[in-house]
């Protein structure tokens, strides 16, 4: 349980913004300068959980996707850059904040919401 939420943390990352994926596709959806390919590699600096990850998202009008997950991501990345997301499985959740940068590089960091108490730090690069 604890791989599957860190590792959705660092899919976090990409995936940002303000309420519920839900309610963001309620909005008009235009392409977003971040949209594309992006690999996350996600860091635990405290806390009982893993080591450290890596996975690829893809960002499709500010949204992020990620085909391998059992694990539901919530939030958005705005059209600065700016990353705020919740990742969950089960009753376990991740907050995770942070920035992508026009030059495709981007970090922030993540804690856990209650349950087991991990925190840690994540980085991305665009891809292709």
């Amino acid at each position: 349980m604890r791989t599957a939420i860190f590792a959705a943390a660092a899919l976090a990352v990409v995936a940002a913004g303000i309420g519920t994926a839900e309610a963001a596709r309620k909005k008009v959806q235009v392409p977003n300068r971040y949209d594309g390919s992006w690999s996350i590699e996600v860091i635990t600096l405290d806390g009982p959980c893993d080591r450290a990850y890596r996975y690829g998202v893809q960002i499709e009008r500010g949204e992020a996707r990620y085909a391998g997950g059992d694990f539901q991501i919530s939030g958005r990345v705005t059209p600065n850059g700016a990353v705020r997301a919740v990742i969950a499985r089960g009753t376990d959740s991740a907050s995770v904040v942070g920035r992508l940068g026009r030059d495709g590089y981007g970090n922030g960091t993540w804690t856990t919401n209650g349950g087991i108490a991990c925190r840690g730090q994540w980085n991305a690069e665009r891809r292709g």
